[in-house]
């Protein structure tokens, strides 16, 4: 019995520090991608930190390879979420406040290595990496997930549909449509 208990305890322990392994590398990735979908930094850790949460109770004892998939599913929904409740609140809000800009810089202009670069070449980098975040913005909600999703996060093109709820073929579609979108508006950035 003693035998027995200690196994139990020990895969609950494995379990535990394989899906905070998981969710230490997925982390700054899922983080950057709320941040992209929502323009607000407080709202995209709430997001994150909310779709981590989801994870590790509803689906922690499925298999860590299944992990990614299903994070990245509850991670789009909670951002689904997200522009539904601000769609109604922003309304509220337009009607009787004013609208602020949040003119912070972002600390992940900040985080590339740009110590070996030439101050003009730091200064394109930054200006195209600058444009590419505004190109990312500007991208409809699924556009934006297909792309992040498939050519930021790596999944496949089931995976990438399982995550956003839709078909393989629609993501093909949105990817290709966000592609196009890119390569338009950062033509003069990236030959």
């Amino acid at each position: 019995m003693t035998a027995i208990c200690a196994t139990t305890g020990d895969s609950r322990l494995n379990t535990a520090q394989t899906i905070e392994q998981f969710l230490s590398a997925t982390e700054k990735r899922a983080y950057r991608m709320a941040v992209i979908a929502t323009g607000n930094r407080d709202d995209a850790l709430d997001i994150v930190q909310d779709a981590m949460m989801k994870l590790v109770s509803r689906y922690g004892h499925k298999n860590a390879e299944d992990w990614g998939p299903l994070f990245h599913r509850i991670l789009q929904s909670t951002i689904r979420d997200w522009y539904r409740r601000n769609r109604i609140r922003n309304g509220v809000r337009h009607f009787f406040f004013a609208s602020n800009a949040d003119d912070e810089p972002d600390p992940m202009d900040e985080f590339a290595n740009q110590t070996q670069l030439e101050p003009g070449q730091q200064l394109k980098q930054q200006q195209a990496m600058t444009a590419l975040d505004k190109a990312l913005h500007n991208l409809p909600l699924r556009q934006q997930q297909a792309f992040l999703l498939r050519q930021w996060e790596g999944l496949s093109v089931n995976e990438t549909a399982q995550a956003m709820g839709c078909s393989a073929g629609s993501v093909k579609t949105h990817l290709s449509r966000a592609i196009a979108a890119l390569r338009n508006e950062l033509e003069d950035h990236w030959p």
